[in-house]
């Protein structure tokens, strides 16, 4: 008991790395995400979040999609990124030993910060990459007062 609270913060960190290694080799097989530190891996498409005083910008990686087949919707705060990716056909005869990209619908749902302005969002998708940017809410925004 007494050398458990002699821990020193170095060692909860390699005790948390252990628990990691543990987690993924335990639950690999299952297809759940298991990092403990972030969902990565888990869903389709990828995604980065960064954050601006002015917006945040969503990047979600989807190549090979047709842009009519992607929709962007928020509500509640909860951005939705809906889409579908259709496969080209394997040609007759060949047999796939292995297969790591899917055919079908996918869903993505990113969280937002509650000042974002909803009715300010742009969407464009260039080479593979959606970039989702939604402007926050100007009366949230840092603003510079003049002093007399």
């Amino acid at each position: 008991m007494i050398a458990t609270m002699l821990k020193t913060p170095a060692s909860w960190f390699a005790d948390l790395d252990r628990l990691q290694r543990e987690l993924d080799r335990d639950l690999a097989g299952f297809g759940l995400p298991v990092s403990i530190r972030a969902v990565g891996g888990a869903g389709f498409p990828a995604i980065n979040v960064a954050s601006t005083p002015q917006a945040v910008e969503v990047y979600a990686f989807a190549p090979g999609i047709d842009a009519s087949q992607l929709e962007v919707t928020v509500d509640h705060n909860l951005l939705s990124i809906v889409g579908k990716r259709e496969l080209p056909a394997a040609p007759k005869g060949q047999v796939s030993y292995a297969e790591e990209r899917f055919s079908g619908g996918f869903r993505r749902v990113i969280s937002l910060p509650e000042d974002i302005d909803a009715s300010k969002i742009e969407a464009r998708y260039t080479d593979g990459v959606l970039r989702v940017s939604i402007a926050r809410r100007e009366a949230v925004q840092p603003r510079r007062i003049a002093v007399n």
